[in-house]
């Protein structure tokens, strides 16, 4: 499989899309003054529906002026509905058919003062993917496939994905998030998704439980030398930025501080920022300060789904600039 490095003749941006492959959800969010004791009851001050999981990061990387298409399966009901609608307003593609007579599912979030959340996800359409549907998305040289390591955890996306994944053209790079699950996933389907990978971008928390390093630099070089070679690994450290290794070089990229009040998707707001800068041709480090911008300030807005637009990260970068 080729495209390791994301940007390589004879590919141009405006040919090139983001494909992405996990589960379209809707995240039923509720803002509680403090988590419920087992048994026990809290009143929560606000309540909204949002469609979320991959959306964040298609609409994060539509934002920023990318070409994007969601290739998970989305079922038929309000939830499917809802997703639909929200990509569809975005320019987002969505490729096959909707399941048939089941709905997609709700990831519950509670939402904390301090921004941190708590999360029960539930199980629905989005878990009845095949290989006909992620191959409905026509995948092309020089594209880039976003997975999910919330697919490899279940056998009915597992499977297709992988199958599906093997099936890839030469100059089709596929980008790893690996999600919390990927650490308790069997050694053996590691080593299998570790070498289809071309960018690894991760939370420090994973990558450390994945190398047992946690140092963000450290833990970056040491992720890159276990994809083949070529390959890039990002590391996230939420304020700190991220760390990372791409040509033979790590590199340490500066975060924004800023004071959260919702966390929720600001790693997706990370991940689609970042496709999208060096999808139109910033280096990794130009795309990675891209990306640590829009994560600064998404987390200064409630919602899952409040990526900036690339004017609004240009303008906070620039102010940065020239105060």
């Amino acid at each position: 499989m080729g495209g390791l490095r994301l940007m390589t003749p004879p590919y141009q941006p405006a040919t090139r899309r983001l494909i992405h492959t996990a589960q379209a959800l809707v995240d039923a969010v509720a803002e509680v003054p403090t988590l419920p004791r087992r048994g026990g009851n809290v009143m929560a001050t606000d309540f909204r529906r949002y469609a979320a999981s991959a959306v964040n990061i298609l609409l994060a990387a539509s934002r920023q002026g990318a070409h994007c298409v969601h290739a998970g399966a989305i079922g038929t009901g309000p939830n499917g509905d809802l997703i639909r609608t929200t990509l569809g307003e975005a320019g987002v593609e969505v490729a096959g058919h909707p399941v048939a007579d089941k709905d997609t599912g709700i990831c519950f979030v509670m939402l904390e003062p301090g921004a941190e959340r708590t999360f029960v996800t539930t199980l629905g359409a989005e878990r009845d993917l095949s290989v006909e549907q992620l191959q409905a998305s026509d995948p092309q040289p020089g594209d880039v496939i976003c997975v999910s390591g919330y697919s490899l955890g279940i056998e009915s996306t597992r499977t297709p994905l992988l199958t599906w994944l093997a099936m890839l053209p030469e100059g089709v790079a596929v980008v790893l998030d690996p999600g919390a699950i990927f650490e308790d996933l069997h050694a053996d389907l590691q080593e299998t998704v570790l070498q289809l990978t071309s960018v690894w971008t991760g939370n420090l928390e994973e990558s450390t439980a994945l190398t047992g390093i946690d140092d963000m630099a450290e833990a970056a070089t040491a992720v890159a030398a276990l994809l083949p070679p070529g390959a890039v690994a990002i590391v996230r450290d939420g304020e700190n930025g991220c760390a990372v290794h791409a040509d033979g070089q790590t590199t340490v990229v500066p975060g924004f501080p800023q004071v959260p009040v919702d966390t929720n998707g600001a790693g997706d707001s990370h991940t689609g920022a970042l496709l999208a800068s060096r999808i139109s041709g910033d280096s990794w480090v130009e795309a990675c300060r891209h990306a640590n911008a829009a994560a600064a300030i998404k987390v200064t807005r409630k919602g899952p789904d409040t990526a900036p637009t690339a004017a609004e990260v240009d303008d906070f970068l620039a102010a940065l600039t020239n105060p």
